[in-house]
Parts: C-alpha cells; sequence; structure tokens
C-alpha cells in the first residue's frame, strides 16, 4: 500500500453502504446521463467482443475493463473536486471541511483506490448499483466478499494453477474458451437493461424515463470469474423531495435486496 493510499485508508469506514445521489434539474442534466450510461453499456458491448476473441486473454479483458472504470472515477473526482481532489478528499476525513464537495470526493477517491487493488485482490465482488428517479439518480458501488450466486461463469486458463500435460491443457483451453463465449453471448444480451434504464431523454416521453435502474456484480475466485447485470426496479418511495445538489445517502432498499438476491455468505468491506 502506498503511503498516499496509506494516509487516506481512514475514509473508507465514512462512506459504508452509502451512495452518491445527483440531481436531474433539467433535460440537458438528464442528456448528460444518458451520455454517461450510454457509455457504460459500450463498455460492456466491447467487453463481449474481446471475451468472444480467441486471441484476447482473459486477463487482457479483465484489464480493459478496469481502466475504463478508473477513468470514470477520475473524470468525476475532476468533475466534483478539481485538480486537487486528494486534499479536498483528505481535508474531510481530516474534519477540515464537511461539505458534500469533500465527500463525494473520498467516496470516489476511495473507489478509485478499490478499483486499481481489484486485480491482484482475489476474491472481491464489485457491486454497482444506478438507479434514476424523477429528480435524481443514484451512484452505489460496494466491494465484497462471499459468493456470486446468480449470473453467468466462465474461466480463465491463465489462472490455473496446475501442472498439466499437453492433452488437457488442450481441454482445459477449449473448455475456458467456451466459457468465455456463452459470457460473451449473456453479457452482450443484458447490456440492453443499461439503454432501457436510460433512454434518450430527447426521444422519450418524461412518463417513460422517470424511473430506472440496474445492478451490475462481478467477481473472480481462482481461475473463475462470475457477472451479473440485469436491470433493477427503483422504489417509487425512497426519496420525498428533489435533492439541492449532490450527495451521500444510505444505499437504499434496492441495493440491499439485489444483494440478498444476487450473493450469498457476502459480507461488506466498502
Amino acid at each position: 500500500m502506498t503511503e498516499r493510499r496509506a494516509r487516506f485508508d481512514s475514509g473508507k469506514e465514512i462512506l459504508r453502504q452509502q451512495a452518491v445521489r445527483i440531481p436531474l434539474p433539467d433535460v440537458e442534466a438528464e442528456r448528460d446521463l444518458h451520455e454517461n450510461m450510454s457509455r457504460i453499456a459500450a463498455a460492456g458491448e466491447r467487453k463481449s467482443e474481446l471475451l468472444d476473441d480467441p486471441d484476447v486473454p482473459l486477463t487482457e479483458v479483465y484489464e480493459d475493463e478496469l481502466q475504463e472504470m478508473q477513468r470514470s472515477f477520475e473524470y468525476r473526482l475532476h468533475q466534483v473536486a478539481g485538480e486537487d481532489y486528494y486534499d479536498v478528499a483528505t481535508a474531510y476525513v481530516d474534519g477540515e471541511r464537511d461539505d458534500w464537495i469533500g465527500a463525494l470526493a473520498v467516496y470516489y477517491l476511495e473507489c478509485y483506490y478499490r478499483l486499481q487493488e481489484r486485480y491482484t485482490v482475489d476474491e472481491q465482488i464489485f457491486f454497482l448499483v444506478i438507479l434514476r428517479y424523477p429528480d435524481s439518480v443514484t451512484v452505489n458501488l460496494s466491494f465484497l466478499s462471499g459468493e456470486i450466486s446468480e449470473g453467468v461463469r466462465y474461466e480463465s486458463a491463465t489462472h490455473v494453477d496446475a501442472d498439466l500435460d499437453d492433452s488437457h491443457r488442450q481441454q482445459l483451453y477449449g473448455d475456458c474458451q467456451h466459457s468465455q463465449h456463452r459470457a460473451a453471448e449473456y453479457i452482450r444480451e443484458a447490456v440492453d437493461c443499461i439503454y432501457e434504464a436510460f433512454p434518450d431523454p430527447d426521444a422519450t416521453p418524461f412518463a417513460e424515463r422517470r424511473y430506472g435502474g440496474f445492478v451490475h456484480v462481478t467477481g473472480r475466485r481462482g481461475p473463475v470469474f462470475k457477472e451479473v447485470l440485469d436491470s433493477l426496479r427503483p422504489d417509487r418511495d425512497r426519496f420525498d423531495d428533489a435533492p439541492a445538489t449532490p450527495g451521500l445517502v444510505a444505499e437504499g432498499p434496492e441495493a440491499k435486496r439485489a444483494k440478498q438476491e444476487l450473493l450469498s455468505d457476502a459480507q461488506v468491506e466498502l
């Protein structure tokens, strides 16, 4: 762990089981949301293509996905707190400031650090829920331990720690390729739920875009990867009023239910 990461580590407890809530005050904000969600869906389509390519190792697919996520959170850090986002976040952790900018900087920076560590940390589950309400959107990112009980399962020959002869190695490679092909099909079909949850506001009546959402769960245990991408219905009674500014809120009943339905023996790390 780097000195900078260790310096910031105490901030993670502040953010356990919380989400970011962002106002949607006008159509322009909805357009920005639609564009961001379309980029997430496009990244899923790219992942399905890479998984289906026998010349691309699964390690590269995994790294490509993580780098895309990191870029997204780094963009949000700059958007919220500017170039000095680390100083803003540590000032919040140290009690030198107490505002929504500092809180969001801590949340996004902790997620950014966790994503950096995720490639080398086995048995950690990435859990993302994004939900659309009439006047806002919530983003909840959690890192957990446990088992993913639903979704698609696929394997990586690179991560298998076994001394095999040529015949068994070829069989293993073929089995892994087949599992990755099935995973590619699953993801290719599942990304539609993102487009459906966050349609173009210029082409969709407001009544049809007031509510929507999805859940994305990925994890690895040794050579076995599991993934879930599915629609998630927002709770219409969750909020009573429109937010004036972005801020942190409790993770919400939708995320709690999804964890219960999709995971087993789950323990929240963040």
